[in-house]
């Protein structure tokens, strides 16, 4: 009998990893389960018709990177059949971003293939038993997460409006529905069924593709079926990094998170310190600047990003990074087992289209039109390629001990399990500790540098425009991790920041 530990977005879904593991699952198949229900249970934050990033990690293995990111439809279209159907939308939320939504930002999802080839590679549980808590919540329905309600008060209506089944699900008599409240969207559980039982087919070619490429085709949107049909997830050889006794596997290009994620581990490294100081402190906020800046100057619109890569980590080993120049809506479940097999998925689907075909309960991703993230727009490179993404799944090992980390929160999941690394594997902080420690974080997204940070820190003196906050806040990310060493058993923690959940199962 297998023994996991899970960490994840909510306690829903942390119990449906238990029920996953009494019957015999591992932590893969718990990640699995944990990770679908977190998908069709946070409406507006993730959707299943998005992109994922997973990361397993077997004993006596090397780390894999699954990439089912969101990829750049249009196979088959003519150039004068690309970039319509999309409207710009501009929110306050997150201190103000502009995305565009509808079908023409719709990407080639790939979160249910990266699913699909984790579980053929790694799981041992029944396909149908990893879906099954998901079908149940969305059938009997479930409770409004604090973190959509926050994010749909700002969304609900200019972009969520644009399909009614799913926005009669989050609103009554036209006003949004409390936090808790609980949510049913119709047809969902019914799509759900069908993949458990007809598999991956469903989506990409059968029932359910046909009812994505109709709506999305008959409203001018780049969708097609050879999209649909051509889609893979790639496993790719995860990037790995060393740090003291420790091994980092994290997301390799062409996503850009594991890699400013590495070399932050790495320009840090060297740091000579036993707990955060103003010294300490400082060093860092010169790190993240450096790397950040790196990835928005060269990384975000390199045309050969694995050498972009390259020399980012290389100036981080010579101590040479270069100095500064003048979406927030993510999922992530970590899990490990007894056997030391470890597996970290974090998820996406952008701020959301508002798309949902009929019939089907689906929304669909708005990818294409992440415009901070996706810096070239609707026509953003060949059909086919992955778009850019910080996702950063990550999973450290040593002699004795594995532990599987990720996070939510668009630019500052880098950030945020920076910092929770470095108290885990540098300050030997427990697990709780390190990640409710209060974080700063260097916004690069504007015209200038700023620096944004929680109360209890000990700060420099910065020539950055400083933002406080009252408390520790949701923006910061939402770190989750599990742990298994071979003496001490297991350990996870969830973020404080974000709702989360955390279960471990003994047999």
């Amino acid at each position: 009998m297998t023994h996991v530990a899970v960490s994840t977005t909510s306690q829903l879904a942390a119990d449906a990893a238990y029920e996953v593991a009494s019957l015999g699952g591992n932590a893969v198949d718990c990640a699995l389960a944990a990770s679908l229900l977190a998908m069709n249970t946070e409406p507006g934050v993730c959707a299943l018709a998005g992109g994922a990033y997973i990361t397993v990690w077997k004993p006596g293995s090397d780390p894999l990177t699954i990439d089912g990111n969101v990829a750049i439809p249009g196979f088959g279209l003519a150039a004068e059949q690309r970039g319509g159907g999309v409207e710009s939308v501009t929110m306050d939320y997150g201190g103000g971003i502009t995305t565009l939504v509808g079908v023409g930002s719709v990407g080639v999802p790939g979160s249910l293939a990266a699913v699909d080839t984790a579980w053929r590679r790694y799981g041992q549980a029944d396909w149908a038993h990893i879906f099954a808590p998901t079908i149940r919540a969305t059938r009997d329905g479930f409770p409004l997460p604090a973190a959509c309600h926050y994010y749909l008060g700002y969304s609900g209506k200019p972009i969520f409006g644009r399909s009614s089944d799913g926005f009669n699900a989050l609103h009554l008599d036209g006003e949004l529905r409390a936090a808790g409240s609980t949510i049913v969207i119709p047809h969902l559980s019914d799509s759900l069924a069908l993949i458990a039982a007809e598999g991956t087919r469903a989506f990409y070619e059968g029932d359910l593709a046909g009812a994505m490429l109709t709506h999305v085709q008959d409203s001018g949107g780049m969708l097609t079926a050879e999209d649909l049909r051509r889609y893979e997830a790639i496993p790719r050889p995860s990037l790995r990094t060393r740090i003291g006794t420790w091994e980092i596997a994290c997301n390799p290009p062409p996503a850009v998170g594991g890699a400013v994620l590495s070399a932050m581990l790495i320009a840090f490294a060297n740091e000579s310190f036993t707990a955060w100081d103003a010294q300490s402190t400082g060093r860092l906020i010169d790190v993240q600047r450096a790397c950040l800046n790196y990835r928005k100057q060269k990384l975000d619109l390199a045309e050969d990003i694995v050498a972009a890569v390259a020399k980012l980590l290389q100036s981080a080993a010579d101590g040479q990074l270069p100095g500064p120049w003048a979406s927030a809506s993510t999922v992530h479940t970590s899990a490990v087992d007894d056997q030391g097999l470890a597996c970290a998925i974090t998820a996406s689907s952008g701020y959301g289209s508002g798309e949902m075909p009929a019939g089907t309960g689906m929304w669909l991703n708005n990818c294409l039109g992440e415009l901070e993230l996706n810096r070239r727009g609707l026509d953003a490179g060949p059909v086919g390629a992955r778009l850019p993404s910080n996702m950063a799944p990550s999973i450290a090992r040593c002699e004795k001990q594995v532990l599987a980390v990720g996070s939510p929160g668009a630019d500052r999941i880098t950030t945020a399990l920076h910092q929770v690394l470095v108290n885990v594997l540098q300050l030997g902080m427990p697990l709780l500790d390190a990640v409710a420690y209060p974080r700063i974080h260097v916004d690069t997204s504007g015209e200038h540098d700023k620096l944004a940070a929680e109360p209890g820190l000990d700060l420099p003196p910065v020539e950055l425009p400083l933002r406080s906050y009252p408390e520790i806040n949701m923006y910061f990310g939402g770190v989750g991790v599990a742990s298994f060493h071979t003496d001490d058993g297991f350990d996870a923690a969830a973020d404080p920041r974000r709702a989360g959940g955390v279960r471990v199962y003994h047999g």
